[in-house]
Protein backbone atom coordinates (compact mmCIF):
# COMPACT_ATOMS: atom_id res chain seq x y z
CA UNK A 1 0.00 0.00 0.00
CA UNK A 2 0.73 3.58 -0.75
CA UNK A 3 1.57 5.41 2.88
CA UNK A 4 -1.17 8.46 3.68
CA UNK A 5 0.27 10.94 5.66
CA UNK A 6 -1.01 14.72 3.95
CA UNK A 7 -2.96 15.33 0.37
CA UNK A 8 -5.22 18.07 -1.10
CA UNK A 9 -7.55 16.75 -3.54
CA UNK A 10 -10.29 17.75 -5.34
CA UNK A 11 -14.08 16.24 -4.26
CA UNK A 12 -17.17 15.56 -6.05
CA UNK A 13 -20.53 14.71 -4.35
CA UNK A 14 -22.74 11.68 -4.56
CA UNK A 15 -24.54 12.87 -1.45
CA UNK A 16 -27.12 9.28 -1.69
CA UNK A 17 -28.16 7.92 1.41
CA UNK A 18 -27.19 3.91 1.99
CA UNK A 19 -25.25 3.69 -1.23
CA UNK A 20 -24.67 -0.42 -0.67
CA UNK A 21 -21.57 -2.17 -2.28
CA UNK A 22 -23.42 -3.87 -5.10
CA UNK A 23 -23.93 -0.01 -6.10
CA UNK A 24 -20.01 0.52 -5.92
CA UNK A 25 -19.06 -2.34 -7.58
CA UNK A 26 -22.07 -4.83 -8.89
CA UNK A 27 -21.96 -8.57 -7.81
CA UNK A 28 -20.97 -9.42 -11.55
CA UNK A 29 -17.84 -7.97 -11.42
CA UNK A 30 -16.75 -9.90 -8.04
CA UNK A 31 -15.31 -13.26 -10.18
CA UNK A 32 -11.90 -11.61 -10.45
CA UNK A 33 -9.48 -11.59 -7.40
CA UNK A 34 -6.90 -8.99 -9.48
CA UNK A 35 -7.78 -5.27 -8.42
CA UNK A 36 -6.43 -3.91 -11.62
CA UNK A 37 -8.90 -2.74 -13.85
CA UNK A 38 -11.88 -2.64 -11.28
CA UNK A 39 -11.84 1.31 -11.17
CA UNK A 40 -13.94 1.50 -14.82
CA UNK A 41 -16.58 -0.82 -13.03
CA UNK A 42 -17.15 1.70 -10.29
CA UNK A 43 -20.31 2.01 -9.77
CA UNK A 44 -21.01 0.53 -13.15
CA UNK A 45 -25.30 0.49 -13.03
CA UNK A 46 -25.46 4.04 -12.33
CA UNK A 47 -22.37 5.16 -14.76
CA UNK A 48 -23.38 3.10 -18.29
CA UNK A 49 -26.32 2.54 -20.14
CA UNK A 50 -27.13 -0.70 -21.05
CA UNK A 51 -24.99 -0.62 -24.16
CA UNK A 52 -21.94 0.20 -22.15
CA UNK A 53 -22.48 4.37 -23.01
CA UNK A 54 -21.54 6.38 -20.36
CA UNK A 55 -24.55 8.10 -18.93
CA UNK A 56 -23.82 12.03 -19.33
CA UNK A 57 -25.75 13.18 -16.44
CA UNK A 58 -23.71 10.82 -13.79
CA UNK A 59 -21.28 13.11 -11.49
CA UNK A 60 -18.54 11.06 -12.58
CA UNK A 61 -18.65 11.27 -16.12
CA UNK A 62 -19.16 14.40 -15.95
CA UNK A 63 -15.63 16.49 -17.65
CA UNK A 64 -15.19 19.03 -14.71
CA UNK A 65 -15.29 16.28 -11.90
CA UNK A 66 -12.30 14.21 -13.93
CA UNK A 67 -9.55 13.91 -11.28
CA UNK A 68 -11.46 14.01 -8.16
CA UNK A 69 -9.62 12.42 -5.13
CA UNK A 70 -12.17 12.38 -2.38
CA UNK A 71 -15.56 11.37 -2.85
CA UNK A 72 -18.57 12.80 -0.52
CA UNK A 73 -21.16 9.79 0.09
CA UNK A 74 -24.57 9.98 1.81
CA UNK A 75 -25.08 8.55 5.36
CA UNK A 76 -24.27 4.71 5.51
CA UNK A 77 -21.88 4.94 3.10
CA UNK A 78 -21.07 1.20 1.98
CA UNK A 79 -23.64 -0.75 3.53
CA UNK A 80 -25.04 -4.03 2.05
CA UNK A 81 -22.59 -7.19 1.54
CA UNK A 82 -19.19 -7.31 2.72
CA UNK A 83 -16.47 -7.40 -0.42
CA UNK A 84 -13.34 -5.89 -0.48
CA UNK A 85 -14.02 -5.06 -4.63
CA UNK A 86 -15.56 -1.92 -3.13
CA UNK A 87 -12.16 -0.20 -1.73
CA UNK A 88 -10.79 -1.95 -4.98
CA UNK A 89 -12.67 -0.02 -6.68
CA UNK A 90 -13.06 3.15 -5.59
CA UNK A 91 -9.33 3.40 -5.22
CA UNK A 92 -9.22 1.84 -9.37
CA UNK A 93 -11.36 5.38 -9.54
CA UNK A 94 -8.73 7.56 -8.54
CA UNK A 95 -10.28 7.93 -4.83
CA UNK A 96 -7.74 8.27 -2.01
CA UNK A 97 -11.02 9.07 0.81
CA UNK A 98 -14.21 8.76 1.13
CA UNK A 99 -16.04 11.30 3.63
CA UNK A 100 -19.70 10.37 4.79
CA UNK A 101 -21.78 11.35 7.99
CA UNK A 102 -21.46 7.09 8.77
CA UNK A 103 -19.78 4.74 7.23
CA UNK A 104 -21.11 1.02 7.60
CA UNK A 105 -19.16 -1.18 9.64
CA UNK A 106 -17.40 -4.13 7.60
CA UNK A 107 -17.00 -1.19 4.42
CA UNK A 108 -14.57 0.76 6.79
CA UNK A 109 -12.73 -1.77 7.85
CA UNK A 110 -11.82 -3.05 4.14
CA UNK A 111 -11.52 0.44 3.73
CA UNK A 112 -8.56 0.42 6.15
CA UNK A 113 -7.64 -2.72 5.39
CA UNK A 114 -6.41 -1.57 1.59
CA UNK A 115 -5.36 1.94 1.94
CA UNK A 116 -8.83 3.90 1.50
CA UNK A 117 -9.36 6.07 3.91
CA UNK A 118 -12.96 7.00 5.42
CA UNK A 119 -13.72 10.17 6.99
CA UNK A 120 -16.96 10.67 9.58
CA UNK A 121 -17.85 14.25 9.75
CA UNK A 122 -20.15 16.07 11.40
CA UNK A 123 -24.06 16.70 9.24
CA UNK A 124 -23.20 20.50 9.04
CA UNK A 125 -19.62 20.03 7.77
CA UNK A 126 -21.34 17.33 5.40
CA UNK A 127 -23.59 19.73 4.19
CA UNK A 128 -21.38 22.48 3.83
CA UNK A 129 -18.73 20.33 1.42
CA UNK A 130 -21.69 19.06 -0.56
CA UNK A 131 -22.91 22.90 -1.27
CA UNK A 132 -19.53 23.61 -2.18
CA UNK A 133 -18.57 20.31 -4.66
CA UNK A 134 -22.16 21.08 -6.58
CA UNK A 135 -21.28 24.77 -6.81
CA UNK A 136 -17.49 24.69 -8.01
CA UNK A 137 -16.01 21.16 -9.17
CA UNK A 138 -12.90 22.76 -8.55
CA UNK A 139 -13.88 22.34 -4.71
CA UNK A 140 -10.56 20.77 -2.92
CA UNK A 141 -9.70 19.74 0.93
CA UNK A 142 -6.98 19.00 2.29
CA UNK A 143 -6.40 15.78 4.56
CA UNK A 144 -4.05 15.15 6.82
CA UNK A 145 -3.28 11.44 8.53
CA UNK A 146 -0.78 12.42 10.93
CA UNK A 147 -3.24 15.06 12.95
CA UNK A 148 -6.70 13.56 11.64
CA UNK A 149 -7.47 17.11 10.44
CA UNK A 150 -9.66 18.02 7.57
CA UNK A 151 -9.69 21.26 5.72
CA UNK A 152 -11.91 23.20 3.95
CA UNK A 153 -11.54 25.71 1.60
CA UNK A 154 -12.28 28.32 3.42
CA UNK A 155 -9.80 27.26 6.10
CA UNK A 156 -12.00 25.79 9.04
CA UNK A 157 -10.56 22.49 10.09
CA UNK A 158 -12.45 19.45 11.68
CA UNK A 159 -10.55 16.58 13.40
CA UNK A 160 -11.96 12.95 12.24
CA UNK A 161 -11.70 9.91 14.23
CA UNK A 162 -9.29 6.87 13.63
CA UNK A 163 -7.72 3.77 15.63
CA UNK A 164 -4.52 4.00 16.66
CA UNK A 165 -3.97 0.90 14.59
CA UNK A 166 -5.02 1.56 11.29
CA UNK A 167 -3.50 4.90 11.27
CA UNK A 168 0.15 3.52 11.61
CA UNK A 169 -0.36 1.05 9.23
CA UNK A 170 -1.98 3.85 6.73
CA UNK A 171 0.73 6.25 7.55
CA UNK A 172 3.23 3.87 6.84
CA UNK A 173 1.94 2.25 4.19
CA UNK A 174 1.72 -1.26 5.39
CA UNK A 175 -1.84 -3.60 6.04
CA UNK A 176 -1.98 -6.01 8.61
CA UNK A 177 0.41 -8.69 7.70
CA UNK A 178 2.83 -6.47 6.92
CA UNK A 179 2.58 -5.20 10.17
CA UNK A 180 3.45 -8.80 11.78
CA UNK A 181 6.18 -9.18 9.10
CA UNK A 182 7.86 -6.15 10.74
CA UNK A 183 7.92 -7.71 13.96
CA UNK A 184 9.94 -10.93 12.87
CA UNK A 185 12.82 -9.55 14.64
CA UNK A 186 11.47 -9.06 17.97
CA UNK A 187 9.35 -12.26 17.04
CA UNK A 188 12.91 -14.19 16.55
CA UNK A 189 14.77 -12.39 19.52
CA UNK A 190 11.93 -13.33 21.89
CA UNK A 191 12.44 -16.82 21.05
CA UNK A 192 16.12 -16.64 21.47
CA UNK A 193 16.44 -15.43 25.10
CA UNK A 194 13.22 -17.74 26.39
CA UNK A 195 14.03 -21.38 26.48
CA UNK A 196 12.34 -24.23 24.36
CA UNK A 197 8.59 -25.17 25.71
CA UNK A 198 7.10 -28.91 25.88
CA UNK A 199 6.26 -29.43 22.58
CA UNK A 200 2.37 -30.66 23.32
CA UNK A 201 2.11 -32.28 20.10
CA UNK A 202 4.69 -34.56 20.51
CA UNK A 203 3.44 -38.41 22.36
CA UNK A 204 3.79 -39.02 25.72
Amino acid sequence: MEPIKSFSGKVVALPINDIDTDQIIPARFLKTTDKDGLGKALFSDWRYESDGSPKADFVLNQPDHQGASVLIGGNNFGCGSSREHAPWALMGGGFKAVISTYFADIFRNNALKNGLLPIVVDEQTHQQLVSLAEEDASTEVRVDLESQMLTLPDGRSVKFPIDSFSRHCLLNGVDQLGYLLNLEDAVVNYETVNPARVNTLAGS
